[in-house]
């Protein structure tokens, strides 16, 4: 799709849905299903880099991304890229987004089913996401920062106590699934885990249901 007509598709979006604008979702391009790099040469080359240069991702290479993380990969049921106890899926992934030709900066929301994108604040959240994951740079000047939070609710419902166990494990799952991703598009990433809770999920506006898990720092290395 030309750049034009992600302009007039992103022009009649609602940029002002914090204000209690209609949000509007932006579809992604369809992902990848056979790279060129090869899973164990992914493998072999996956390292956490934190020197991460500023400059902008495409729209391919964050739909490629988000998709890793929690694309369908069967149609029919509605299985993910990662496993998920019980196909209970309690994750949700949001992408900070800044200096892209093709979407305007802000937090935005992935939607699995639709393979795309819903706008939940406008603007640069980085700095507020990096001031609360004590200052740490590559938070704050990676052009994409991916965060990936849970509603436990979901598992507990089948899982009772041992839910948050399971929850975990998934995130993880979700995380290789991105080093990976990111390996074979030769870009870098770095899991962080280091923020307080409450401070990232108010900076990023998450639901009171949402607890914050992971961040990943993404972009080319420097």
């Amino acid at each position: 799709m030309t750049r034009l007509l992600w302009g007039v598709i992103l022009m009649t979006a609602s940029l002002g849905n914090t204000c209690g604008g209609q949000a509007r979702t932006v579809a992604l391009p369809e992902p990848d299903r056979a790279g060129e790099v090869p899973v164990e040469t992914a493998i072999e080359r996956r390292r956490s880099v934190r020197e991460i240069d500023p400059g902008p991702l495409s729209l391919r290479e964050l739909g490629q991304l988000a998709w890793a993380a929690q694309g369908i990969t069967d149609a029919r049921s509605g299985f993910r890229a990662a496993p998920s106890a019980g196909a209970t899926y309690p994750l949700e992934i949001d992408l900070l987004v800044t200096g892209m030709e093709e979407l305007p900066d802000g937090v935005y929301r992935y939607l699995p089913r639709e393979h795309a994108l819903v706008l939940r604040h406008a603007g640069d959240q980085r700095a507020a996401a990096a001031r609360a994951a004590f200052d740490q740079p590559w938070v704050r000047d990676a052009p994409v920062v991916m965060l990936i939070s849970a509603v436990m609710a979901r598992t507990e419902a089948r899982y009772g106590a041992r839910a948050e166990r399971y929850v975990h494990m998934e995130a993880g799952h979700v995380g290789q699934n991105v080093y990976l991703q990111a390996t074979a598009l030769g870009l870098v990433t770095v899991a962080v885990g280091a923020f307080d809770d409450d401070a990232l999920a108010s900076a990023l506006g998450l639901a009171d249901e949402e607890r914050p898990l992971y961040l990943l720092p993404l972009g080319r290395s420097r």
